[in-house]
Formats: structure tokens, sequence, C-alpha cells
């Protein structure tokens, strides 16, 4: 089965730490990361401007449908172990998911200073989710 790809910035150390974490959960290869600087971005959201591609992650799921910021949240939990009690939450609350989702991405630099240096030190385009660790 063709995986999902989970679009991040790539500049921002904290975007790269969650998307490890969730790429460790992923034992089942089902998402892919891809860099929203990287060509292969504007190619999956070719209706959305930079401007707005750059002020959230995208989820774009094997047929097409793409999800953006909180609204992206339930359906990427569905494609991790355990992620279907959760989803169900945050589908239930899409305002709640979504203000959490924007005070998140608000204060991406400071969380990102909250979880250490190894926030910068992590690509999740090498990212070997068999072993849970960079490859």
């Amino acid at each position: 089965m063709k995986p999902a790809v989970l679009l991040y910035d790539a500049d921002c150390g904290f975007c790269r730490w969650a998307v490890a974490k969730i790429l460790a959960r992923d034992r089942q290869n089902r998402i892919r990361p891809v860099a929203l600087q990287d060509r292969e971005a504007s190619l999956l959201l070719p209706d959305v401007p930079d401007e707005e591609r750059m002020r959230s992650w995208h989820l774009v799921t094997p047929d097409g449908d793409a999800f953006s910021a909180g609204e992206a949240v339930p359906p990427l939990l569905r494609l991790l172990p355990g992620g279907k009690p959760p989803a169900a939450l945050a589908a239930t609350f899409p305002g709640t998911t979504e203000r959490l989702y924007r005070w998140v991405a608000d204060h991406r630099d400071w969380l990102g200073r909250r979880v250490g240096v190894k926030a910068c030190s992590v690509d999740p385009q090498r990212f070997d989710s068999q072993r849970g660790r960079p490859a």
C-alpha cells in the first residue's frame, strides 16, 4: 500500500523532532515524510499557495485527499498503532484540535528549545521507522 505523505517544515527543529516521534510510532511504514521546501511538496499541494503551505503541516492520503493543520490530526492519528481513539476525540472536537494545533505552530520555536538541541539534529527524511531511530 502506498503511504500517506506528511509534509513538514524542514527548517523548524521542533517540526523535525515531532515528525521523527510520529515516524517512530509508524511501524507499518504508512507515513512518508516530505519537507515543505522539497519540490515534491508543490506537486502534492498544487492548489495551496507557498505562503499558506508553510503555515502548517499537511497530510496527503494515498488517494490524494489533503488535510492541513488541525484537520490533519485525525487522519494522521488513524495511521498509527493505537491512534484510533485519540483520532476520534480530535475529530469530535475539530475546533479545539485546530486551536491546539495553531498554538503549537505559533510556539514551535519555544517548544523546540524545550525539547533540546537534539530537536535540530533529527532528519525525518533519513528516519528508519523500522528501528525507531535515524538511519
